[in-house]
């Protein structure tokens, strides 16, 4: 059948147009590919050719005050392998076993593994440099040794509970490295380089480097003088009394700041797996609870003072030894009490009767309003984890004989940080700070400052003229009561004594307390306050003025010293028995006649032998320092 040139045509304009529409379609197709998802394909394509070896970030260094490194970082490089680039399998296997000391059979399997890179964890992970070094010198195929670095305490278990520590993986896990985990961990680079389904590399494609981003250095109110001498004190003190435990804080009183903190048990965090769960997991000066005794007095005599309900010189009562409250005689430390007493020597004595009556002239309600004032029964809000809050009575429970108790510090529980920042608010004017101990973030880099936490001012609870009053009060217990034993020449310290029984299964133990004792100085414008508990010392008589008195008085002097607190020129003088007269340093007394001697030796005892006139030979040596009363021996001759 012969066709038409006008149907020939038609159809050539048909092919026509589809051919066209079909190019057309091609052309679009094309230009979406080229400019709407071609970075987007070209990105999928560079992630199936590229591989990545990681570096991970510099963990950002806890610093202490003045910039000291109490948490940094060391060298430990990783090894990767790709296996696609191993040529040797098995010879591969053996030398990377041979060199890091690890299965050969394990490292088999990991280089043989259907992945784009793996990581060696047994053995190549965080190694030394050294190590690092050998394995770079075997040039094996596919093998690489990717920086890395791990955690390092340089002054080992120093502020170990405050610190925490941080795992393999960077993360941090305990204490303030958890705390601040997000700051401190930073974030990952990694080198990527190109290579073909057969993990060839592919030559006409570059390496692309992205810098890991360092985490912040975390800037601490601690400061690493004032931590050594509390590490110092509680070993000596561990090692004396063995202790089940012992607790140890010092803070500035105007600012809430944390100078040092520690316990024991402590331990070392980069060794932490050598000791149980719960010696690491609890930070005891702020998770540990239990009733004060007699370092809570402090807070009932702020209440009554500023009440106005005493006056410490003028104000006198009885103390026969005890006082009975609700049918109950609740006893005084002393066997047949003190008798008659101003309220400012009760203060001294520590005496049981003299609180209760305090907290009768309060009443309940005046009493416990103080008490929640000060900041218990609610935790401070300090930056570390597991802090507790504490137990009180229940108001509508209390009756006399709770509100008798609570007076002296019996019946409720307390957290040490609560009492160090409520004693810091009784005699700073009465000034309520939360209590902190991460002061500045601080980039690594450029060292600016990312963030400052600076004093948070929670409350006023008493006025200037009443904590002049307290401190007054506190001042006279460390020269003419029950702290002596923390007295310093110069330094005006005053402080309170505790020794508080424990309570288990609803009954308080025998021959079992928690001693304790809380101090600030100078007197007359606080700049530390440092509290000290030990937890039933053994070998001694468990009185918070023995035992952890004369710890608080050490530390105190020392950090005071290194603080550059200038000491001051008058204070109330200690009231001094015969054991706590100054020591005489003996002076050389080889050649002094015997009249020589009665002038100079009138504090000793003087047993002379040989029939001379002239001291030849003396004993103890010259420089030795002995007790007034103390017997010398001299060996009389001729000159």
């Amino acid at each position: 059948m012969r066709v038409s040139n006008v149907t020939v045509r038609r159809r050539l304009i048909f092919v026509l147009l589809c051919g066209l529409l079909f190019f057309f379609i091609i052309a679009v197709r094309l230009g979406y590919v080229q400019f709407v998802v071609g970075n987007w394909l070209t990105g999928k394509a560079l992630d199936s050719w590229s591989r990545d070896v990681p570096f991970e970030p510099k963990r950002g260094e806890i610093l202490d005050r003045n910039n000291v490194a109490l948490a940094t970082n060391i060298s430990a490089p990783t090894v990767y392998v790709v296996p696609k680039q191993v040529k040797n399998s098995v010879e591969t296997a053996e030398k990377l076993a041979s060199t890091l000391h690890i299965s050969k059979s394990y490292v088999y399997k990991k280089i043989t593994e259907r992945a784009s890179i793996v990581r060696l964890d047994k053995g190549g992970r965080k190694i030394s440099n050294k190590l690092a070094n050998k394995v770079r010198m075997l040039d094996l195929p596919g093998v690489f040794v990717a920086e890395d670095s791990k955690r390092h305490y340089p002054f080992g278990s120093y502020l170990s509970h405050v610190l925490g520590f941080a795992g393999i993986d960077n993360q941090g896990l305990t204490g303030l490295e958890l705390y601040y985990d997000k700051e401190l961990k930073g974030k990952k680079g990694y080198v990527s380089f190109f290579s073909d389904v057969r993990g060839r590399r592919m030559p006409s494609l570059s390496d692309k480097y992205k810098r890991p981003q360092d985490g912040y250095n975390l800037k601490l109110t601690a400061d690493i003088r004032v931590q050594t001498i509390i590490e110092r004190e509680l070993d000596n003190a561990e090692a004396k009394y063995n202790p089940d435990s012992i607790i140890a804080m010092a803070m500035d009183p105007n600012t809430g700041e944390i100078l040092g903190m520690s316990s024991r048990p402590n331990f070392n965090p980069e060794d932490y797996k050598r000791v149980p769960q719960e010696v690491y997991n609890r930070n005891l000066p702020v998770w540990k609870t239990y009733e004060p005794g007699s370092t809570f007095k402090i807070i009932t005599l702020a209440a009554a003072l500023e009440e106005g309900k005493v006056d410490l010189d003028k104000d006198h009562f009885n103390d026969p030894g005890y006082i009975e409250v609700a049918g109950r005689k609740l006893k005084c430390w002393k066997r047949g009490g003190h008798g008659s007493q101003s309220f400012l020597e009760g203060v001294e004595n520590s005496c049981n009767p003299g609180f209760v009556m305090l907290g009768q002239r309060l009443g309940k309600e005046k009493l416990f309003s103080y008490i929640k004032k000060f900041g218990f029964g609610q935790k401070t809000g300090i930056d570390l984890q597991g802090e507790a809050t504490g137990i009180l009575f229940n108001l509508n429970n209390v009756g006399p004989l709770e509100l008798a108790t609570t007076a002296f510090g019996q019946g409720v529980a307390v957290t040490p940080i609560q009492q160090v920042a409520a004693v810091s608010a009784a005699v700073n004017g009465g000034y309520l700070y939360e209590p902190y101990i991460a002061k500045e973030l601080v980039d690594p880099n450029t060292g600016k400052v990312i963030s400052r936490q600076t004093p948070k001012l929670r409350r006023k609870v008493i006025s200037e003229e009443t904590s002049a009053k307290v401190r007054y009060a506190l001042e006279n217990v460390v020269a003419r009561g029950t702290g002596k034993n923390a007295f310093v020449e110069g330094y005006r310290v005053g402080g309170k004594t505790g020794t508080a029984q424990k309570a288990e299964g609803g009954k308080y133990l025998q021959n079992n307390y928690i001693v304790s004792f809380i101090g600030m100085a100078p007197a007359d414008d606080p700049q530390i306050v440092v509290y000290v508990a030990v937890d039933n010392p053994k070998g001694t008589v468990q009185f918070g003025g023995t035992v952890a008195a004369p710890i608080v008085g050490k530390i105190m002097d020392d950090s005071l010293r290194a603080m550059g607190v200038e000491k001051r020129t008058k204070q109330i003088e200690k009231e001094r028995t015969y054991l706590d007269q100054p020591l005489i340093k003996l002076p050389n007394l080889v050649g002094k006649t015997r009249e020589e001697l009665g002038d100079m030796m009138y504090d000793l005892k003087i047993d002379a032998s040989g029939s001379g006139d002239v001291v030849v030979e003396q004993s103890p040596k010259p420089g030795v320092k002995l007790k007034p009363g103390s017997t010398i021996r001299l060996f009389m001759g001729d000159k």
